[in-house]
């Protein structure tokens, strides 16, 4: 992947899997102050364009810090290495889909459509922020928990979503199995859907959620 960087992340302290308010920052190190908030957010957002501009070896933190146009002490204040901020930003990048997804599949008509209104404003986000491809696929090796946490907890959300549909009878309860194999297919196939018409080319995200939710649609009916 690669895709050129288009636009910095969202303000706001990130957000744990148990919802829990939990700073960026390396342990010890979180800002106390509005004010460290606001330089902790420019140093992300300065992140997010070295590494997926330049790829998480090629980047530096005086790369980071130019870009942030803050001291290279600075950096230090609020984070231990280029590892730990690389850590930091794999987690922001997966609280900003998750908060961008959240709030556009409460007006779903039923659970499987929330699958669709979910692929759609996930499409709209790797729209603006192609970069969360690569800085994903480089976590694999460079913050392996952090990689394997970021699918994980994307497919719990999209297991929990489907119990739900179960529980209501709009989906076959083929038991708890089915339901984790279900949720990692469909988030590979949102996966795989944004790399190609969200990276690789751009088509309406509308449409192409209405095509990829007949397939769960019409093969999870009760």
């Amino acid at each position: 992947m690669g895709a050129a960087v288009d636009k910095p992340g969202c303000q706001g302290l990130a957000i744990n899997s148990v919802g829990r308010t939990t700073s960026p920052a390396s342990k010890g190190k979180a800002p106390r102050t509005a004010r460290g908030e606001k330089t902790l957010r420019k140093i992300l957002d300065a992140a997010l364009l070295e590494f997926g501009q330049r790829g998480f070896h090629d980047s530096s933190i005086v790369g980071i810090t130019s870009r942030a146009k803050v001291a290279l002490g600075t950096f230090y204040t609020y984070f231990d290495s280029k590892e730990a901020v690389f850590a930091a930003l794999v987690r922001d990048m997966s609280r900003q889909v998750r908060d961008h997804v959240a709030p556009e599949i409460e007006g779903a008509l039923d659970e499987i459509d929330r699958e669709r209104l979910a692929l759609a404003s996930y499409l709209r986000f790797v729209f603006d922020h192609k970069e969360v491809y690569r800085i994903i696929d480089e976590a694999e090796f460079v913050d392996p928990v952090g990689f394997r946490t970021h699918y994980e907890t994307a497919a719990a959300r999209i297991a929990a979503r489907l119990e739900e549909a179960t529980a209501k009878g709009q989906m076959r309860d083929d038991g708890a199995l089915a339901t984790e194999v279900r949720a990692w297919a469909i988030m590979g196939m949102n996966v795989f859907l944004g790399l190609r018409f969200g990276v690789w080319g751009r088509q309406d995200a509308e449409l192409v959620a209405a095509h990829a939710n007949e397939l769960i649609a019409r093969g999870l009916k009760p």
